[in-house]
């Protein structure tokens, strides 16, 4: 796993927009696995603002993201739908066709996540995938537990996760207590990804993955077993 120590979020996200810049101008039809929640969000204006600069094209980019509340719909203002067209898609010419977000709404939930990885397994894969980390660890909604689960499924959201995300909704109890994921094998599955991890909550994950074991009971340090993975932090998350 590479680190790349940045001074603080802004330089972080910097770094992090250059990567994802480089590889959609390096193959103009790349497949990008994306991440929510408030981390990436300086990421996505940064791309953003290189598309209406005239110096990046999304018009064959085909795009992933890791999950979303279940059940939530996809015009609520706090699902990951919403997100995505609110900080990036509205804002560059990406193919509405070709963002491929889970439904939250899905009838058949086991369905969907089928369907959602047979979806990904179509292309050739995904070239690029930003994940962030929780403060307990996990990556996209995939919680710390005895074992975990290979591919995209349903799952229930641990208290602490609930808890850390209720600051987006007017109260926690409405706060979606299960998601739909992407799994650890589909996340591996990716050709290189880049982990972001900002401020001294996070600095007990950062420190996990930068040490020698591999462990569920934190989900993140299964990236060590990934040949391409770059983590990218603040020195607040990396010194606590």
């Amino acid at each position: 796993m590479q680190l790349i120590l940045c001074d603080n979020y802004a330089d972080m996200s910097e770094k992090c927009a250059e990567i994802f810049a480089e590889q959609i101008r390096t193959k103009k039809n790349s497949v990008l696995g994306l991440a929510t929640g408030s981390t990436p969000i300086v990421v996505y204006e940064k791309l953003a603002e290189l598309y209406k600069k005239g110096e990046l094209d999304f018009s064959e980019i085909t795009t992933f993201n890791l999950d979303e509340y279940y059940p939530l719909a996809p015009d609520n203002d706090q699902s990951y739908h919403y997100f995505m067209n609110e900080h990036l898609f509205s804002k560059v010419n990406i193919k509405p066709e070709n963002t491929n977000i889970i439904d939250g709404l899905a009838d058949d939930p086991n369905a969907e996540c089928k369907a959602f990885e047979e979806k990904i397994a179509s292309t050739d894969g995904i070239d690029l995938q930003l994940l962030g980390v929780g403060v307990n660890g996990h990556i996209g909604f995939n919680e710390p537990d005895d074992a975990l689960i290979a591919d995209t499924h349903i799952t229930d959201l641990t208290q602490s996760t609930i808890e850390a995300n209720a600051r987006f909704f007017n109260d926690i109890s409405e706060v979606p207590t299960k998601a739909l994921t992407m799994g650890i094998a589909s996340i591996l599955k990716s050709k290189k990804i880049v982990i972001l991890a900002s401020g001294k909550s996070k600095h007990e994950a950062v420190k996990a993955m930068l040490n020698e074991k591999i462990t569920t009971a934190t989900p993140a340090t299964m990236l060590k077993v990934h040949p391409d993975v770059i983590l990218i932090c603040d020195k607040e998350a990396y010194n606590g």
